[in-house]
């Protein structure tokens, strides 16, 4: 029986990274935007809570069924309405002789043993999460494991929602009340370890933001956010043949908007950052010396790229375009390089421009 619990363990190892990085961004995004930056603590309490819940999902419908009819036949109920059957259960197929100590130990190998001890353990760490790291008070932390088991059993009467015949585990009461009843128990555990944590309160406590450096996983998180505003008009630009037209709209993008709001782009407000020049107010020259390089010479040159691959150009030339776009591109890529492993992380276009983030 404790192969069946393992499986689904094992899925759950091979399946987080993909979930992990789907997470990535709006995990960053959040702390970037409520806190200012990243706490190591927090990110490592947020990701163990994301492997967790994929696991407690996984230990409910897997192993799935061979076949998507799993009907059994008329008649079948595929609920068990009777508070603590579970007891029942135990009594009727124990081997535990209560009068011989020495058949206690057959009760790690019950089945009805087992399955009260996994429904129990189940949302412990729900509890303990909702308790220490969310500050829910005890009857919130009951009701939301209330509410996530129901949602485990309605997954299983539903059969994983339609898409089997009929459902392939029953929906038992019983399991309501020993999810519950494990979630209290993590409630319990977040209060006693509390004073042996970090204080989830307290994190922030001693951070200057303002001594602190803008990274590079923060500007591309801006960026992100700033290319999925500008992409689709961009892209329709591109295809109705006027790409001036787009690199003109993304340089009043990244140009005239910062300098209405002194240094904010939609993206950068978001992550809580901003372009500063020289002077308290972010100067036009400043920009356009910093995104001419970035976007009008370098975004510009790759477009022209593209445009002479697609167009009736010389061979000769189109292949120079590319051979010295492709040039410049490995000279930007050990430059950043370079600039990762020094505590000066500014690029050449900032050192130029004389412009750089700071968090806001």
């Amino acid at each position: 029986m404790l192969e069946s619990y393992l499986f689904p363990i094992r899925y759950a190892l091979l399946t987080f990274p993909l979930a992990a990085l789907l997470f990535t961004l709006p995990f960053l995004i959040v702390q970037y935007r409520k806190y200012g930056y990243v706490n190591g603590f927090r990110g490592f309490a947020m990701y163990a809570l994301l492997l967790y819940m994929i696991t407690a999902y996984y230990l409910v419908i897997l192993p799935l069924p061979d076949t998507v009819h799993t009907c059994t036949g008329p008649g079948k109920s595929y609920i068990q309405p009777v508070p603590l059957q579970f007891v029942n259960d135990f009594l009727r197929e124990t081997r535990v002789r209560f009068d011989q100590p020495s058949t206690y130990l057959l009760l790690i190998q019950e089945r009805a043993v087992l399955q009260v001890v996994f429904n129990v353990l189940l949302l412990v760490p729900l509890g303990l999460f909702l308790q220490y790291y969310f500050r829910r008070s005890g009857w919130q932390t009951v009701s939301a494991a209330l509410v996530l088991s129901l949602f485990f059993e309605t997954t299983q009467l539903t059969g994983l929602y339609g898409i089997y015949d009929c459902p392939y585990r029953i929906f038992d009461v019983d399991d309501l009340l020993l999810n519950t009843l494990g979630g209290w128990i993590g409630y319990g555990m977040g209060r006693l370890f509390a004073s042996r944590l970090p204080d989830i309160g307290q994190l922030d406590r001693n951070v200057d933001l303002s001594s602190r450096r803008v990274g590079y996983i923060r500007r591309f998180v801006a960026f992100q956010i700033d290319w999925v505003v500008l992409l689709p008009f961009a892209a329709f630009l591109l295809v109705v043949g006027r790409p001036l037209y787009m690199l003109a709209f993304v340089l009043i993008y990244f140009i005239g908007v910062p300098y209405a709001t002194n240094g904010y782009t939609f993206g950068k407000y978001i992550v809580r950052i901003r372009l500063k020049g020289q002077h308290e107010h972010i100067r036009l020259q400043e920009l356009l010396m910093r995104y001419g390089l970035l976007y009008a010479a370098i975004g510009g040159l790759h477009v022209l790229t593209a445009l002479a691959a697609k167009q009736a150009v010389p061979d000769d030339m189109a292949v120079f375009l590319a051979l010295f776009t492709l040039g410049i591109d490995i000279l930007l890529g050990f430059h950043l390089l370079r600039r990762l492993y020094r505590r000066d992380k500014g690029l050449f276009y900032e050192a130029i421009s004389r412009t750089k983030h700071i968090i806001v």
